[in-house]
């Protein structure tokens, strides 16, 4: 995942460097742009579809890769993605926007929005301590049959949480950093519960 990560960041900084180029300004940049996404997809590090803008104006747009490598169904300009965690900035932008209204505060413990969870955690994490990933708590999509036994039932929200993000806290609350899959759905249900009125519909959580 780092390796990813420092790799797509590189890809940013190289694209961001072509218009300070002479030299670049003379090529096909849409030749380039594809010599260079392939590259990615060659080595197993992008699947997926691309556009570029400049201006307002679409100057590259192609498909990589697969949509189902199971039945060789290609990626389209029109393939559906699954959202994943990018619903986590939504989220947290909802939670943050209603302690900047003073509806929820931040370093309050999570029983105060969520009372039925188990008291023993929920008196102890705060929803700050969720937000950035420093509650100790654990993340479901990590337990080894999440996928095979649970990830395609549909639960109600207070089912899944009771399930899979009620375990044990693996550190001392704000002492240690862990992502959490678990804490972002428990934020999730505590927009719905406590503001569900205030706020307008949003998917603010995941499956996986």
């Amino acid at each position: 995942m780092k390796l990813t990560f420092n790799i797509f960041c590189q890809t940013i900084l190289i694209f961001a460097l072509i218009p300070l180029s002479p030299i670049a300004r003379a090529v096909d940049y849409t030749k380039e742009m594809d010599t260079f996404i392939e590259q990615f997809h060659d080595f197993k590090q992008f699947n997926g579809n691309v556009l570029v803008a400049k201006r307002g104006e679409v100057i590259f747009e192609k498909s990589y890769g697969y949509a189902n490598f199971e039945w060789n169904i290609k990626n389209t300009a029109d393939t559906k993605f699954r959202i994943g965690s990018i619903t986590k900035q939504f989220t947290a932008m909802l939670i943050l926007q209603l302690a900047q209204q003073n509806k929820l505060q931040l370093d309050a413990p999570l029983a105060t929005y969520l009372p039925d969870y188990r008291k023993d955690i929920a008196n102890k994490i705060t929803i700050r301590q969720i937000l950035n990933h420093t509650s100790g708590l654990s993340n479901y999509t990590r337990a080894k049959t999440f996928k095979s036994d649970y990830s395609r039932n549909p639960y109600s929200v207070d089912e899944f949480i009771k399930l899979l993000c009620s375990d044990d806290l693996l550190f001392e609350p704000g002492t240690q950093f862990s992502y959490s899959n678990s804490g972002y759905f428990i934020l999730g249900a505590v927009i719905e519960k406590s503001h569900a009125t205030s706020l307008p519909r949003c998917a603010a959580r995941k499956y996986f």
